[in-house]
C-alpha cells in the first residue's frame, strides 16, 4: 500500500512548491536527446499549476564533482520545457544561495522556475543539513517526484524533508505502485526476467525474488558467470571470477526456478563487426565470447513469458547496442508485448530497448529508474520515499 502524503493532500493555492524532478537526461550537443524523464514529470507539474502554485524545480544532472561544470547545466533542460508546458519558465543559474533566493522570491503563482543542477554544489552528495536548509528555505511544500534518485539519501531527495511538509508526486506514487504492489502480490505466474552484465549486481534481486517468482529466466553477461559455475569453459567471455560461488549457491537453492539460456550467440572479437555463430551450451572455444541468447532460448523463454501473469524485466539478453547481438533483447521485448501479462520493464538499459524496439505502447509499465527499480526489486526502503511524511 502507498502510505505516504501525495501532492493531492496539500493546498497549493497561492505557495511556493518546491518539486524534486528527475531531469538527469541525455543531453546531445547541448540539446535535449531523450525527453522521458522530463514527460513523465509533467503531470505532477501541471497539477500544482493547475491548482495556483509557484513551481520550483530542481533536479541533478551527469556528475558534476560538487562544483559548477557547463556541461550539466540543466539551462538546455529549462529551455525544452518551456516547450512542453503553457507557462512561463524561469532559470535560475544556482540551486542554492543568493542567485536563487532571489529568483524563488520573484515568482509568481502559476509559474516555473528550474534551479541548476543540486550537484554543483558538494553537500547535495553529502546530504548536507545546510544544503537541505537552504533549498528548503526557498518554499513552503516540498514534492518529490524523482523515481530515479529516490534511492540516494541526498540532500534534494531526503534531507530537505526534515524542513518543509513532504509529499510524493504523482510519478513517484505510480512508480511504487507498480514495482512495489505487483511484486507484493502479483497475478500468477509471476516471471523475472533479469539480464545485464553482472551476478554481483543482481544477487540481492534474486534472492528476493526466489521466494516470490515462479520463474527467474537469466540472459546477459551475467549467466556466464553462472554457466562457468557449472562447470563450462567460458572461452573469453565476460565472467565475475569473484561472483562463482555465490552463483553456486543461487543454483542450489534455486533449483528449476532459475532458467538459464540453453544456446548462445558467440563472437570472435567484441566488436559490431566481429564473426559469430550459434551454439548450444557448452564449452566456449578459446577466442570466442558470449554475446547474446540463441534462437532456442528465445523459444523457451517465450513459452514461459506467454503464459505469464505478471512479467518484470530487468537488464538487457545480450551486448544489444549491436545490432548483430541484439536480436535476444529484442526478441524478448516482443515476447513481452506479446503476452496478456502485467509487464513491467525496470529502468536503463531495457528501457532504452523497450524505446528502441519501437514496442513500448505495448508495456504496461516503463520505470524511470534503473537503480531505483532495482533496489525496489531487491525489497529495500528507498530514502527518499522513507522521508516523505506519512498519510
Amino acid at each position: 500500500m502507498f502510505n505516504k502524503k501525495m501532492v493531492t493532500d496539500f493546498d497549493v493555492k497561492g505557495k511556493k512548491v518546491l518539486v524534486r524532478v528527475d531531469f538527469n537526461v541525455p543531453l546531445k550537443d547541448g540539446k535535449v536527446a531523450d525527453d522521458t524523464r522530463i514527460k513523465a514529470a509533467l503531470p505532477t507539474i501541471n497539477y500544482l499549476l493547475e491548482n495556483g502554485a509557484a513551481v520550483i524545480l530542481c533536479s541533478h544532472l551527469g556528475r558534476p564533482k560538487g562544483e559548477p561544470d557547463p556541461q550539466f547545466s540543466l539551462k538546455p533542460v529549462a529551455e525544452y520545457l518551456g516547450g512542453l508546458i503553457s507557462a512561463p519558465v524561469k532559470f535560475a543559474e544556482d540551486s542554492i544561495g543568493p542567485v536563487a533566493d532571489a529568483a524563488a522570491a520573484e515568482l509568481k503563482p502559476g509559474e516555473v522556475l528550474v534551479l541548476e543542477n543540486t550537484r554543483f554544489h558538494a553537500g547535495e552528495k553529502k546530504n548536507d543539513p545546510e544544503m537541505a536548509k537552504a533549498l528548503a528555505s526557498l518554499a513552503e511544500l516540498y514534492v518529490d517526484d524523482a523515481f530515479g534518485s529516490s534511492h540516494r539519501a541526498h540532500a534534494s531527495t531526503a534531507g530537505v524533508a526534515d524542513y518543509l511538509p513532504a509529499a510524493a508526486g504523482f510519478l513517484l506514487e505510480k512508480e511504487i505502485q507498480y514495482l512495489g504492489n505487483t511484486i507484493a502480490d502479483p497475478k500468477r505466474p509471476f516471471v523475472a526476467i533479469l539480464g545485464g552484465a553482472k551476478v554481483s549486481d543482481k544477487i540481492g534481486v534474486i534472492e528476493n525474488l526466489l521466494d516470490k517468482a515462479d520463474s527467474i529466466l537469466i540472459g546477459g553477461g551475467m549467466a556466464n558467470t553462472f554457466f562457468k559455475a557449472q562447470g563450462y569453459d567460458m572461452g573469453d567471455s565476460l565472467v565475475e571470477e569473484d561472483a562463482l560461488e555465490t552463483a553456486k549457491m543461487l543454483l542450489a537453492k534455486a533449483g528449476k526456478k532459475l532458467v538459464l539460456p540453453v544456446d548462445v550467440v558467440i563472437a570472435d572479437d567484441f566488436s559490431a563487426e566481429a564473426n559469430s555463430k550459434i551454439i548450444d551450451l557448452g564449452n566456449v572455444p578459446a577466442g570466442w565470447r558470449i554475446l547474446d541468447i540463441g534462437p532456442k532460448t528465445v523459444a523457451a523463454f517465450d513459452a514461459i513469458i506467454s503464459k505469464a501473469g505478471t512479467v518484470v524485466w530487468n537488464g538487457p539478453m545480450g551486448v544489444f547496442e549491436f545490432d548483430k547481438f541484439a536480436k535476444g533483447t529484442f526478441a524478448i521485448a516482443d515476447a513481452l508485448a506479446k503476452s496478456n501479462a502485467i509487464s513491467i520493464v525496470g529502468g536503463g538499459d531495457s528501457a532504452s530497448a523497450i524505446q528502441k524496439s519501437g514496442l513500448a505502447d505495448k508495456i504496461t509499465h516503463i520505470s524511470t529508474g534503473g537503480g531505483a527499480s532495482l533496489e525496489m526489486l531487491e525489497g529495500k526502503e528507498l530514502p527518499g520515499l522513507a522521508a516523505l511524511d506519512d498519510k
